[in-house]
């Protein structure tokens, strides 16, 4: 129901957006979140927009850097990433809820994506 594309190969300081489609469920209504999880760490919150795209939340390490962005009509999510580090690298996921509440809680979203990953080499 969640299937994230965009990932690749880019070198540190350049850009890269992934994308994140939905279907099955209705988009409008649900929080749009993306994490990001590397080999032996946990899954870490990156960002959330709400339902209407009006109020969203960035994870420190990546504020100023990274954005996130939905379009209701396409049922779609972004996450355009600027002045990608080594340390961005990891398969990035999207997932849903439906409720603005503890967003950076990852046991909070119930629907996932299997993610695409994204590496940036130094």
């Amino acid at each position: 129901q969640l299937q994230a594309s965009g990932g690749g190969l880019v070198q540190a300081g350049g850009s890269l957006r992934v994308s994140c489609a939905a279907s099955g469920l209705t988009f409008k209504t649900h929080v749009m979140g993306w994490f990001r999880q590397s080999p032996g760490e946990d899954r870490e919150f990156v960002a959330a927009i709400s339902t209407g795209g009006g109020i969203s939340s960035h994870a420190d390490s990546v504020k100023g850097r990274f954005t996130i962005s939905r379009d209701n009509a396409k049922s779609m999510v972004y996450l355009q990433m600027n002045s990608l580090k080594p340390e961005d690298s990891g398969v990035y996921l999207c997932a849903a809820k439906t409720v603005w509440r503890s967003v950076v809680n990852r046991d909070e979203y119930y629907y996932w994506g299997q993610g695409t990953l994204v590496t940036v080499s130094s």
